[in-house]
């Protein structure tokens, strides 16, 4: 096997670890429980945005230079940074690394140990992070050679004995819309915004491995994403199958982690608690690292190294420590409308950032992510109550809104319109500011 095969197959397995976290591990059964016997469609939608988006945004990024700034700076550098700033808080110590630790005690060492306190429980996991991201070199490699084959021997053995001797079969729900019902679930992984951030540290493990010219970046890095997106096919087909086995078990309102926890004590037996505690600690570990090296070295390059890596990755160890005690369903309710207000937006800049080479007006991306920003900031609002009747019902008759898609339309519209206009009209900065940032 040569150099470049290997190191590709490496950084593949840690950005597949890094993917596959909490949020990968308890939203495929519960989607598969939901869905019965539409299982299949409900698992498309979920694939497109838990499998395609992220290895497509690893490419995008890819190929606008390497960072988030990359790829949305192209609306324009202020958009870039809050944007950024949104998706970092997101993915870091607001919600995803906070989850990842609600769920390892939740899942993985509560049905073991009992009323164990979770604030110890919390304080040893994120210490561990801690450990292995205090010092960034080397983080891809820790993480593809150490943790990742941990992860997929326990899970893939789980997933192989359910399929074998299910614990159920699939039957028919209550579900309306399998595939788009797939589709926005996928949205609580987080993986699509994760990808847009993660894909700085792919960089950064390739140029630790000598790989400095932007042509074979790209090409390892699409190769590395292709490589974690088979994986995570596997894993959410079996996983989402699993509990679409289980829609004849259990009630359609059992809590996600209880779901998980008596699929895998179903399927294994008496081995069950142990092997779930081990997935479970392997795959929430593995992206807290990834996920908290992001964060440091996202704030590291936004303050100019005004902050220091380990003064960042200590204080986001020990704030998501603090909120990893509120719990997964918790925290899950909290992500929904920040989620819907930023996927859309985050989709748009992927796509657009695949075709970036045959849009030769630039305000296409400007245009684009007003119209879908528009209505799924409208959309959010109405998730925590604060909304207009008249927008909203303005907003429900849009095509594809009943799909969950009402930002489409918006968004195609105003890249059009916006394509017809100079660029100049719609720039806020003058060419100077833009090259110094």
């Amino acid at each position: 096997m040569s150099k470049k095969t290997k190191d590709t197959i490496i950084i593949g397995a840690a950005l597949f670890a890094m993917f596959f976290g909490a949020g990968n591990l308890i939203f495929p059964p519960a989607i598969g429980l939901k869905a019965g016997n539409e299982w299949f469609m409900s698992l498309l939608g979920f694939i497109i945005t838990g499998i395609g988006l992220p290895v497509l945004g690893i490419v995008a990024v890819s190929k606008a230079g390497g960072t988030i700034k990359d790829l949305a700076g192209k609306v324009n550098p202020l958009f870039a940074s809050v944007l950024g700033t949104i998706i970092i808080l997101a993915i870091g110590p607001l919600l995803a690394i906070p989850r990842t630790g609600a769920t390892v005690y939740e899942i993985g060492i509560q049905p073991i140990f009992g009323s164990i306190n979770p604030f110890i429980v919390s304080a040893v996991y994120f210490s561990i992070t801690l450990f292995f991201v205090i010092k960034p070199s080397g983080i891809m490699d820790k993480i593809g050679k150490v943790l990742t084959p941990i992860l997929l021997i326990v899970t893939l053995s789980i997933i192989i004995k359910g399929i074998l001797f299910p614990i159920g079969t699939p039957v028919m729900t209550s579900i309306t819309l399998p595939f788009s019902s797939g589709f926005t679930d996928g949205y609580q992984t987080m993986d699509a915004l994760g990808s847009i951030v993660m894909a700085s540290i792919v960089l950064v493990g390739l140029i630790e491995k000598g790989y400095t010219d932007k042509k074979e970046q790209i090409k390892l890095a699409t190769r590395a994403g292709l490589i974690a997106g088979m994986g995570l096919l596997v894993i959410y087909g079996g996983l989402l199958y699993l509990g679409a086995t289980s829609s004849s078990v259990y009630a359609a309102d059992i809590s996600k982690s209880a779901l998980i926890i008596n699929i895998t004590n179903s399927v294994l037996g008496s081995l069950g608690q142990i092997g779930m505690c081990v997935v479970v600690s392997a795959a929430c570990l593995t992206t807290s690292i990834g996920l908290t090296a992001v964060v440091g070295n996202y704030f590291v390059e936004l303050t100019k190294n005004k902050l220091k890596y380990e003064w960042i990755v200590i204080f986001t160890t020990v704030f998501s420590a603090v909120m990893s005690v509120i719990g997964v369903e918790k925290l899950v309710m909290i992500a929904v409308p920040l989620l819907t207000l930023v996927y859309p937006v985050a989709i748009v800049l992927i796509i657009l950032g695949l075709m970036d080479s045959y849009i030769k007006n630039k305000n296409v991306f400007k245009g684009a992510v007003f119209g879908a920003l528009l209505i799924s900031t409208i959309e959010a609002l109405n998730l925590i109550n604060i909304s207009s009747e008249a927008l909203l019902n303005t907003i429900e008759r849009l095509p594809f809104a009943n799909a969950g898609f009402a930002w489409v339309l918006p968004a195609i519209i105003c890249g059009l319109v916006a394509s017809l206009l100079p660029e100049k009209k719609l720039s806020i900065y003058k060419k100077p500011v833009l090259e110094n940032i």
